[in-house]
């Protein structure tokens, strides 16, 4: 689909996948056509409006269709291709690796990671080798490019075993590019669209998924007050879960805009999917890692992670706003050569 997208005109390719079951191939050309409907993420997915899907009836293949792309479509593609720009896979990957040195080992958000280059650390007596942290790179625009790029990542992290690859991060900086309300609202719908096609062929049953981006604002992925694949919980469960972890006082003490901080966990310098092994995730939390969490509205919801997300929370409200945001300002800025730091506007807090 990636290289189909890339092309303007209009067009119409079989592609064969005996080794899929047929069971398989019609359940995605069934969710695409439902999705196609779904008109809060198309309106930000507009490439994939052109396409058309179905199942060659003789075998296990299917059909791809587009449109030729209209003026319109063109420009709005043209548009979307200006931020694949310049872009460097070593200034955005050492941006990348910047971030995780100064959160998720620097803040501690993630005990099992040692050093960015090596993860599942801590977890041998559990069974857990630790291993390289593989980091790739796709500057495609285009969200077929995107997927094409996640799931190349997904194959590999099948065949290779865990000593020689922990866990992948995939960096997409031209996805949902810059720090604007319409930045975000991409990368929300792009993520969305990678963690509904893992879960469709049951692939989260072997793979977690963490969702980053430079504007990350938990109160805009959908669903707001429900879980999100991939993302952070509702911000609304952050109290509840202070409280279940003991820390009631700061469950009391601390603001909306304090809590709102845990938000700069997922702020990297451009968009980027951790892919990570269940395995290692179920060793790192334990099999009481779900729990009924009381809402204290009357309501009661599954959650995992309480205790993670809660310290991170706590340690993210004590950091002032303003280290925060010239730490990821000056990681944005070592991806862009001779440019200073980006200043797009960011998502009401």
């Amino acid at each position: 689909m990636a290289e189909v997208s890339a092309d303007d005109g209009a067009q119409s390719v079989c592609i064969v996948l005996e080794s899929i079951p047929v069971g398989a191939l019609e359940a995605f050309a069934e969710d695409f056509t439902v999705l196609k409907t779904q008109m809060r993420l198309m309106e930000h997915l507009p490439e994939l409006a052109r396409f058309s899907i179905s199942i060659v009836a003789k075998g296990p293949a299917f059909l791809i269709e587009t449109g030729a792309r209209t003026e319109d479509e063109i420009k709005v593609k043209n548009e979307r291709i200006l931020a694949e720009k310049d872009l460097d896979e070593t200034r955005i990957t050492n941006a990348l690796k910047s971030f995780v040195e100064r959160i998720v080992i620097g803040e501690a958000a993630c005990p099992y990671t040692k050093s960015h280059d090596l993860a599942a650390v801590g977890l041998e007596k559990r069974g857990i080798v630790p291993g390289p942290v593989g980091y790739r790179y796709n500057g495609s625009s285009d969200v077929c490019g995107a997927l094409a790029a996640f799931w190349e990542c997904i194959c590999e992290l099948i065949k290779t075993e865990d000593k020689d690859l922990s866990t992948t991060v995939l960096s997409l900086p031209a996805i949902g590019a810059g720090t604007s309300v319409e930045a975000h609202e991409r990368f929300a719908a792009v993520v969305e669209v990678v963690s509904r096609y893992l879960c469709l062929f049951r692939g989260d049953d072997l793979f977690g998924l963490v969702h980053f981006h430079p504007a990350y604002e938990r109160n805009l992925v959908e669903p707001v007050d429900l879980p999100a694949y991939g993302h952070l919980p509702p911000q609304s469960w952050l109290r509840p879960m202070l409280t279940m972890n003991g820390n009631a006082e700061e469950a009391k003490s601390l603001t909306e805009e304090e809590l709102s901080k845990s938000n700069y966990q997922r702020r990297s310098p451009h968009t980027a999917i951790n892919i990570l092994r269940v395995s290692h995730l179920n060793a790192a939390v334990g099999a009481k890692s779900i729990v009924d969490l009381d809402l204290g509205d009357g309501r009661t919801e599954k959650a995992s992670g309480i205790s993670t997300y809660s310290r991170n929370a706590i340690k993210l409200a004590n950091i002032p706003t303003n280290t925060l945001d010239t730490a990821l300002q000056q990681e944005i800025a070592m991806q862009l050569e001779d440019q200073p730091p980006q200043q797009d506007s960011e998502p009401s807090q």
